[in-house]
């Protein structure tokens, strides 16, 4: 009887993978693309805001190729600073796999199919707006990122 060949983020550190599986980990959750604010106590808080580049029902990326250039605070995820942000969600597969964990059964990767994030309630979709339309970021503030 043949064995089925585990996935690849099962068998690949973070740091081996390629470029093409690295990008795959992301499931289009959005919620790294929210505007946070940080208090002097360096208390981090999520607002319901996200970058003017994000697709609100995609919860991709506008411009992805060119997101640093045009939005200068952008964070690029690599396997050198995955570990040392603090703000990314509990979910977000390159923190899950980073401590350790295994992906949930809605990432994409493990269910095939990219909208089991949304329909798991995982994603921002519907649940956020444009920083565009955002006048004061103090009273965006929410409690239902993880």
């Amino acid at each position: 009887m043949k064995t089925k060949a585990q996935p690849f983020w099962k068998t690949t550190r973070l740091v081996d993978m390629s470029q093409e599986q690295w990008e795959s980990l992301c499931d289009g959750c959005g919620k790294c693309c929210l505007n946070k604010l940080i208090n002097d106590d360096g208390d981090i808080f999520f607002t319901d805001a996200a970058c003017w580049l994000l697709d609100l029902h995609e919860c991709k990326c506008g411009n992805y190729a060119k997101r640093k250039a045009k939005v200068q605070d952008c964070v690029v995820l690599t396997t050198e600073n995955i570990s040392t942000l603090s703000w990314m969600p509990s979910t977000c597969a390159y923190r899950i796999l980073s401590e350790g964990k295994d992906l949930e059964e809605w990432h994409p990767l493990v269910s095939g199919k990219s909208e089991t994030v949304h329909s798991a309630g995982i994603s921002i979709r519907g649940r956020v707006i444009s920083e565009s339309d955002v006048l004061d970021l103090d009273e965006r503030i929410i409690d239902w990122i993880d």
